[in-house]
């Protein structure tokens, strides 16, 4: 009776063993799998950057919109592919005329920082239209604003005080900037009195002006060879500088591993 006992006690051992040490071959295979390298191209490394600035920066929260930031960065890099611009210069400005006036629709970017240096009010020119700019001229006279990629250039002393010359870059859309004297200037209408009074900003002759309080930083900023973008609801307006494979192809020229995925 005690030798069956322990003859069946053993057997119970032997099963228990079994399968405690019994594991699923689909773990042990799982287990030999290894990552396999996922090679992106040049536009969907670009799209990853141009998110993670815009994160990172926190641009939502100010309120300019990511499809501003991409049209804006895109420019900005073909430019620097075209040697308008200088290797070093990380700063680009957006200005949003598709806002409110009230609204602060002027951004000023570090690209390389990944950080917002300024939000703030910025108006436009007379002839484009009240509190939203609806229209908008290369032509002299036309107090309008005109839409495009402009690149900064030298500080003056003129009739607005210390002022910012800029060259537009768009043919037919902001190319004649320097015979309209299109600059970068302060003006007193640029207030949240203003705004309070009018319901809206004061206008300029088409220049972006900005308040006499930030005047001063966005100058200096800005000066030197920067981009400035000035966004519109403008169905005409097209530019040779939003190209986005020339953009792409320049941050990334060959693309990169950027991230694995498994079998």
């Amino acid at each position: 009776m005690k030798k069956r006992f322990w003859c069946i006690s053993f057997a119970i051992l032997i099963l228990s063993v079994t399968i405690i040490s019994w594991r699923p071959a689909t773990t042990i295979n799982a287990n030999k799998i290894s990552a396999k390298p996922v090679k992106l191209s040049s536009k969907e490394l670009f799209a990853q950057y141009l998110d993670e600035v815009y994160n990172t920066a926190q641009l939502h929260n100010s309120g300019l919109d990511l499809n501003t930031f991409q049209k804006a960065v895109t420019g900005y890099f073909n430019l620097k592919a075209s040697n308008k611009i200088p290797q070093y210069s990380s700063i680009i400005t957006i200005v949003d005329l598709a806002k409110s006036s009230c609204k602060k629709r002027m951004w000023i970017v570090d690209l390389i920082n990944k950080e917002l240096i300024l939000n703030t009010w910025v108006a436009h020119g007379n002839g484009s239209g009240d509190d939203i700019a609806d229209r908008f001229s290369n032509e002299n006279d036309s107090h309008a604003s005109s839409l495009g990629f402009y690149i900064t250039d030298g500080v003056y002393n003129g009739k607005h005080g210390r002022s910012l010359k800029l060259d537009g870059m768009d043919a037919g859309f902001n190319d004649n900037a320097r015979a309209r004297s299109i600059v970068i200037h302060a003006a007193k209408y640029v207030s949240p009195g203003t705004i309070n009074a009018l319901g809206r900003l004061g206008r300029s002759e088409g220049c972006p002006a900005v308040s006499p309080k930030v005047a001063g930083t966005v100058i200096n900023t800005l000066k030197g060879k920067t981009v400035l973008f000035i966004n519109g609801n403008d169905n005409a307006y097209n530019s040779k500088y939003l190209d986005e494979d020339v953009a792409a192809n320049y941050v990334y020229p060959d693309g990169s591993i950027a991230l694995t995925a498994s079998l």
